[in-house]
């Protein structure tokens, strides 16, 4: 039994959350090189437009870049180059019928170490409007404001 290690962030896609609304989240394992687990531990992660598709009942992450880390030896990775996402069967067929059906999309939500390993947050997403976007950034806005009075009124 492993112990009871904390998950350690090391990044986070807030654009994805501003852009998409977020139906379903995954966790998944990413398919990687000694060199990119070596960057991803520094946190030298981008998500970019990063967006995850399925071909042949596999799941592959594109755009997702992943700087070379500067210590290894001149046979280095591709930072560009596809991951494979690592889900159980069921998984992938599930969601391939949701995108299918509803039009739904794969987005990189974090990438986080939980036991040691690098671990993705997948979400399964349908694009917000403009006016989604105003309403969310209007009710942040009043939900500072609300802070702001209560820090100020001391309640």
């Amino acid at each position: 039994m492993r112990s009871q290690e904390p998950i350690k962030n090391i990044a986070v896609n807030r654009r994805a959350r501003f852009d998409y609304q977020v139906e379903e989240t995954f966790e998944c394992g990413i398919s990687l090189l000694g060199s990119e687990v070596k960057s991803i531990r520094d946190g030298r992660v981008s998500f970019g437009d990063s967006f995850a598709e399925i071909k042949n009942q596999e799941v592959w992450l594109n755009n997702f870049h992943i700087s070379e880390y500067a210590h290894a030896s001149v046979f280095g990775h591709d930072p560009d180059r596809p991951k494979k996402l690592l889900l159980h069967r069921q998984e992938i067929k599930r969601i391939d019928r949701r995108v299918r059906e509803k039009g739904l999309t794969l987005i990189p939500l974090s990438i986080y170490l939980k036991h040691g390993l690098v671990k993705l947050e997948l979400g399964l997403c349908r694009g917000k409007k403009a006016y989604d976007k105003r309403a969310d950034i209007k009710a942040r806005d009043l939900d500072r404001e609300i802070r702001r009075e209560f820090r100020t009124k001391g309640w």
